[in-house]
Formats: structure tokens, C-alpha cells, sequence
């Protein structure tokens, strides 16, 4: 194990905690707020419970960043047991102020150096990042070759995702109010993707099954030029239409090995369940 890079991230990468402790990869978590009750996302409350809270909630809930305070101790930690730098990644700067409060506590420790990695998205792309810079680290690259690898990998990653009810979007101020008016006047399931960061419409489909058909036709333009591919499908308490599509992918793409991951509480209360 490197003793000289300590990798860190935050919840909504959505990374398995047996994955996180034989990886030594280190997590804060976001936080959601149900009327007066805050809870830590994969700490608190985990997923199977939100969606159930979520359903018999009478208001949606709220989301919240860590504390600065958080990754100010977890970085003092880290340099007391011997680290000499930290690759902390997050998700997009643009829908949460998570990375700037990495970035910020990284100035305040001393004996440490602290490179933030904006994702520029969240949930599984996010933990492909995460779980590249632990294994970089614990083969003795350093923070500077790791940066340089994550910057690269951005250039082929490409997330696309559809919601069920775009009201969700909208309460958490991620979508306008007259996206949200249209979308809802016509039935329409919008693709949506991440632009420098930020969530946007991609396309606006009228159906749930001719968005997922054309996500499959944009996924197949990519992985048609060669290559290996990784994809993972994710679910916001959807697990057999999560299934189902794994399973259109693997047959119809055969350098692409797909597997499965979820929208956890924090992202989950921005995009629904069904998404």
C-alpha cells in the first residue's frame, strides 16, 4: 500500500464500502435533510431506506454539502498517518459545492498537498475516477501522474440519464421553470447529460422506451469504433429495468462489460425514483 497518496472522495460516488476499505479510499459523506432530520448518506441512511422515506414523505427532502470542518480533519488525518498528498475527487462542482470545500480545507492543512478532481458528473462515472486513482496510488504513482490520468479518462466518458418526473429537477433549482412547464405539458421524458458540469437537456423524447432506444443508439455511435468499453446501468429503485437494460447491452455490444449501480439519497432526491 502507498503511504505517500491518500485518495478521498465523497458519498454520491456511490462505491461499495467493501471496495472502499480494500482500496484504502477514504469518504464524506453529502447529507439529506427530511424536515428537521439530517442524515449521512451511506453512513445514516442507505438506499433501500430513502426510497422507502421518500414514499411516505409529505415534503420532498433537501440535500446538503459536508461541513469544510469535515475534510479539514480528514486531511490533518491523513497527514498525521504519514500521507504526503491527496487526490480528493468529487462530483461536479457545478451541482454541488462539495469540491470547493475540498479544495478550500486543502489550503488550511498544513504537511499536505491536496489536488482536487472536478468530475464534472456524479454517481458511478464519478467512482470509475475514483477507483482509477486508488489503484494508480496504491501502485506508487504519484498525485501528479494521477491528475494527468483522470484528465484523460474525461475525454471519453459521457454520461446520459432520464428521469421519471422532472419536478424534482426543478425543486432542487437544477432545471428552469419553463424546461420543466414544456416537459410536463407534452409527457415528455428529456434526455439529459452533463455540459461542462452542468445538467442540460440532451433531447427531448416523448416516451420512456423510445429514450432508452435512443440512449442505446448514442451508446452504440461510441462503442462502434473499437475498443473495450465499460458501462454501468443506474437505477433510482428501478433494479429490474436496471436489469433489463444490462441485458439488451450485453447482447447487443460485445466489447462493452456492463454492470449496475444506483442513484443514492442525495442524487436521488434531485432526479426521483424511476430514473
Amino acid at each position: 500500500m502507498n503511504k505517500s497518496v491518500a485518495v478521498v472522495t465523497d458519498s454520491t460516488a456511490y462505491l461499495p464500502e467493501n471496495i472502499r476499505t480494500d482500496l484504502a479510499i477514504e469518504m464524506v459523506p453529502l447529507n439529506v435533510v427530511f424536515g428537521k432530520e439530517s442524515y449521512r448518506e451511506e453512513v445514516d441512511l442507505i438506499t433501500d431506506q430513502f426510497y422507502q422515506k421518500m414514499k411516505s414523505a409529505t415534503e420532498l427532502p433537501t440535500t446538503s454539502q459536508p461541513a469544510i470542518g469535515e475534510f479539514v480533519t480528514l486531511f490533518e488525518k491523513l497527514a498525521n498517518e504519514g500521507y504526503k498528498q491527496v487526490v480528493t475527487i468529487h462530483l461536479s462542482s457545478k451541482i454541488s459545492g462539495t469540491f470547493q470545500s475540498a479544495v478550500s480545507a486543502g489550503e488550511m492543512v498544513e504537511g499536505i498537498d491536496v489536488y482536487g478532481f472536478d468530475t464534472e458528473v456524479s454517481c458511478s462515472p464519478q467512482g470509475y475516477y475514483v477507483l482509477k486513482a486508488a489503484r494508480m496510488a496504491n501502485a506508487g504513482q504519484d498525485a501528479e501522474a494521477i491528475m494527468e490520468k483522470l484528465t484523460a479518462m474525461k475525454e471519453t466518458a459521457k454520461a446520459y440519464f432520464m428521469v421519471d418526473n422532472l419536478n424534482h429537477l426543478h425543486r432542487g433549482g437544477r432545471l428552469s421553470g419553463a424546461q420543466l412547464l414544456v416537459g410536463n405539458l407534452l409527457k415528455i421524458k428529456p434526455i439529459l447529460h452533463f455540459e461542462e458540469g452542468s445538467i442540460v437537456p440532451f433531447e427531448k423524447v416523448r416516451t420512456e422506451k423510445k429514450a432508452l432506444s435512443r440512449i442505446l443508439s448514442l451508446l452504440e455511435q461510441d462503442v462502434s469504433v473499437g475498443g473495450k468499453y465499460i458501462a454501468t446501468v443506474i437505477h433510482a429503485d428501478n433494479l429490474s429495468g436496471a436489469e433489463q437494460l444490462q441485458a439488451t447491452i450485453r447482447e447487443t455490444f460485445e466489447n462493452v462489460e456492463v454492470d449496475i449501480s444506483y442513484f443514492g439519497p442525495v442524487i436521488g432526491t434531485h432526479l426521483g425514483a424511476g430514473s
